[in-house]
C-alpha cells in the first residue's frame, strides 16, 4: 500500500542531500559468477569460436565472484568489490567502508551525512539486525550519520545501481568466460558509459563466516532512529555517542 508514497519519500531524500552537498550512493549484490572457463550470457563477434565447459559445476571453477557494489548518484561513479566467500552484511558494510575511505571521504571533505539506497532483502536487508549493527560500527568509526532508506518489496529494478552500474557491467562482459578474478575486474574497470560513469574494483579475500546474529541486547544499544513515514523502510543510524 505504501509503494507509491516510498518512491516519493525516497526521491525527496535524494533532493534534500544534494541541496546540501551530502553523497548519495545505491548499494546492492550482483548475481554471483563462477570462476573459470564456463559460459557467460550473452553474444559477441569473434574470428573462431571460443570453447567452454559444458557444465557449470563448482567442483571445476578456481571459486566464486561475489560483486558488491556502490554506485555515487552525484559523481557518476561506481566501486565494486568482489568477494570470495559469502554474501553477507559484514561484507556488505565492508565494501560500503572501502568505497568511503577511498573515494567518499575524498570526494566528499567534511560531510557527515550519508544517504543509502538499498533493497528490501538480502545482505542490506530492511529487517536485518546484523546490517544495522554493522552500519552502527561502520558510523561509530567514521563518524557519519547514515539514512537508509530501502526500495519496496519488488521494486529492487528501480534501484539506480541496477540500470546505471551492473547493467553497463554485465554488458561489457557479455559472451566472455570469467576466468580468473584478474578476468572479473578488468571488465569492471573497464566498463564506461557515453556519460561518462568511471569504476573502479577491487578483490576482496577476506572470509565473512554466515548465521552471525547480533544479540538482543546489543539490538537495543544501536543508536537508530526510525522515520514517522514507514519506519521499517526509512531509518537514520547515528554515532553512539551522539543522541
Amino acid at each position: 500500500p505504501l509503494r507509491e508514497a516510498q518512491f516519493a519519500h525516497i526521491g525527496k531524500l535524494r533532493q534534500r542531500f544534494r541541496r546540501q552537498g551530502n553523497p548519495v550512493i545505491s548499494t546492492d549484490a550482483k548475481k554471483r559468477e563462477l570462476v573459470g572457463n564456463f559460459k557467460n550470457a550473452g553474444a559477441k563477434w569473434d574470428r573462431t569460436p571460443t570453447p567452454v565447459n559444458d557444465h557449470d559445476f563448482r567442483s571445476q571453477s578456481d571459486g566464486i565472484a561475489i560483486p558488491y557494489g556502490i554506485y555515487d548518484l552525484h559523481a557518476n561513479c561506481g566501486t565494486m568489490c568482489v568477494g570470495v566467500s559469502h554474501e553477507t552484511s559484514a561484507f556488505a558494510v565492508a565494501s560500503i567502508r572501502t568505497w568511503w575511505q577511498r573515494e567518499g571521504s575524498k570526494r566528499y571533505p567534511g560531510k557527515k551525512h550519508l544517504l543509502i539506497l538499498a533493497d528490501t532483502g538480502g545482505s542490506n536487508s530492511a529487517t536485518r539486525g546484523a546490517w544495522k549493527d554493522q552500519l552502527q560500527r561502520f558510523c561509530d568509526h567514521s563518524g557519519l550519520s547514515i539514512t537508509v532508506a530501502h526500495y519496496p518489496t519488488g521494486a529492487s529494478k528501480y534501484n539506480p545501481i541496477e540500470r546505471r552500474l551492473f547493467s553497463q557491467i554485465s554488458r561489457n562482459w557479455k559472451g566472455e568466460p570469467l576466468k580468473s578474478y584478474e578476468t572479473i575486474l578488468k571488465f569492471i574497470r573497464t566498463t564506461a558509459t557515453s556519460t561518462g560513469l568511471i569504476v573502479t574494483a577491487r578483490l576482496d579475500r577476506k572470509h565473512y563466516p554466515v548465521g552471525i546474529k547480533p544479540s538482543a541486547a546489543r539490538l537495543r544499544q544501536l543508536n537508530v532512529t526510525r522515520s514517522t513515514f514507514a519506519p521499517r523502510w526509512n531509518y537514520t543510524i547515528r554515532p553512539s555517542s551522539v543522541k
